[in-house]
């Protein structure tokens, strides 16, 4: 059967000879530029509609040097990106975002140095309007890389780097301020604690948070032998948590650096026999609702909102490049969400 021709896509002279205007006043239309009459305005958006013109994104580009895309920069390979919901609830909410305001989203993952060369060329050449970065590790290059490109740019979590501003995170700190309080207020005293990695700055503020009551007094056990490092992953939680019952098999509780952390722990806890919560209490952090509300027992955590940090990241971006004042990003460095205990059956 024969192929029919391509009809052919309708011309911004389309357009103007249908409103009976100028190809110029169309073009201030479509593209957003202000001196054209509300009553213009309809006729060619009427025209545009009629027609089903749609604007040629690249020749707009050229024009305006706007690409109307964003990267997204994760600084993990894809076996962690596509396994862990953490980043599954922020990628939806910069998706959101971006969405609304029609701009479309380049994922980017890297693995390494070669990686973060191979972002960083892609970023100085031209083709998106900014960059979100997140999951940076205190040696990574990237946010350096980024800055020499010029473009805009917006951090998921306190970064490392003094200059990599602005970013938006959720205070880790008293979130695990609030968890060991919470676990203490329940008559626990050997309260352990199992970290992230210790080159990301989220771990390292909930580390700093359950040494902040810890080693505060009220008969709370503060030595060292009870903090094990894991990677913010089940495995890592189940290795950490099956390391600190050899060391301390009196402990209480556990405060894991997160759920899926807290999940492992979970694992290891009941292959031992003992029971959560009445032999061992267990507080997670981040609350994801497909890892907490299925865990047995049902797992107390800290809650962030990460899709809300996710949306403030995309819209902080985006308002910057369109010179829009926000109260909420106010602050030069960054925005700060805060975070709550929700409780279940786990402590």
């Amino acid at each position: 059967m024969p192929v029919p021709p391509a009809t052919p896509r309708p011309t911004l002279e389309a357009v103007a000879a249908r409103a009976g205007v100028s190809r110029a006043t169309v073009s201030r239309v479509v593209n957003g530029g202000a001196g054209v009459t509300e009553q213009l305005a309809a006729r060619v958006r009427r025209a545009v509609d009629e027609l089903g013109y749609v604007p040629n994104r690249a020749a707009r580009a050229l024009v305006t040097r706007r690409h109307d895309a964003v990267a997204v920069v994760i600084a993990e390979p894809e076996t962690r990106v596509f396994t862990d919901p953490f980043f599954a609830l922020q990628l939806r909410g910069i998706s959101e975002e971006l969405t609304a305001r029609d701009a479309q989203l380049v994922l980017m993952l890297t693995r390494g140095d070669e990686d973060s060369e191979r972002v960083g060329r892609y970023l100085a050449g031209g083709h998106v309007d900014g960059a979100l970065v997140f999951s940076v590790h205190l040696d990574d290059p990237l946010p350096g890389l980024v800055r020499r490109t010029g473009l805009p740019a917006v951090f998921g979590g306190r970064p490392g780097d003094p200059a990599a501003t602005p970013y938006v995170d959720c205070d880790n700190r008293g979130g695990a301020r609030a968890a060991v309080r919470h676990l203490a207020s329940l008559g626990r005293r050997r309260i352990a604690h199992i970290s992230g990695p210790l080159d990301q700055t989220s771990a390292v503020d909930r580390l700093d948070g359950w040494r902040d009551i810890t080693g505060a007094g009220a008969g709370l056990d503060s030595a060292p032998d009870l903090l094990a490092s894991g990677d913010f992953t089940p495995e890592g939680g189940a290795r950490a948590m099956s390391t600190l019952l050899e060391r301390r098999p009196d402990l209480d509780a556990v405060f894991a650096a997160s759920d899926l952390t807290a999940s492992g722990a979970l694992w290891t806890l009941r292959g031992a026999g003992l029971r959560v919560p009445e032999d061992v209490a267990v507080v997670g952090f981040d609350d994801l609702r497909t890892v907490a509300q299925h865990t047995d027992p049902p797992l107390t955590t800290v809650r962030q909102d990460i899709e809300e940090m996710g949306r403030l990241m995309a819209r902080s971006l985006l308002d910057a490049g369109e010179g829009v004042d926000r109260p909420d990003s106010a602050a030069p460095d960054g925005i700060v969400l805060p975070t709550t205990l929700v409780r279940r059956a786990s402590a």
